[in-house]
């Protein structure tokens, strides 16, 4: 089983926003209430009275910190899914390919979800994230000419 086109279109939203720093339609993708998010910047861990504002103003300075640029993401087919009642859970494979700091960089990892049903809609489809969290299997920055090899993070 895999998450419907409704049910994804909520990640796409995320990932075009973290790509592009487009905002528009973002803050309706995010669940209103019980909202938590786990990243890999400050404070890791966003939750409570204003966290999709306190995460999404932390990813901007993030991005801006990391010079992330030339952002695209390509998603696998979700994993472990499990639906009960209103809630959705899945992992969804994702790649980000782009550059940190001038240098390419390429990225695998899982990113967990979950949904909630929209509480506009009878179906889950167009359910609105609650949880997220991607985990990094694999990090590569890719050497550039004429610089010297060796390890980027591109979070610093």
């Amino acid at each position: 089983m895999q998450p419907t086109d409704d049910m994804a279109a909520p990640l796409r939203v995320l990932a075009r926003f973290m790509a592009t720093g487009d905002d528009a339609g973002l803050r309706d993708a995010f669940a209103s209430d019980g909202l938590v998010i786990f990243e890999n910047f400050a404070p890791f861990v966003f939750q409570g009275p204003g966290a999709f504002e306190r995460w999404r103003d932390g990813f901007r300075r993030h991005a801006t910190a990391g010079d992330l640029t030339e952002l695209q993401h390509s998603f696998g087919p979700a994993q472990d899914v499990s639906l009960e009642g209103d809630t959705a859970y899945f992992v969804l494979p994702t790649t980000w390919t782009g550059r940190a700091h001038g240098r390419p960089f390429s990225e695998d990892g899982g990113w967990a979800f979950v949904l909630v049903r929209d509480q506009g809609r009878g179906q889950l489809q167009g359910g609105r994230e609650r949880v997220h969290r991607f985990q990094i299997g694999r990090f590569e920055a890719k050497r550039n000419r004429n610089k010297r090899p060796g390890v980027l993070s591109a979070w610093r």
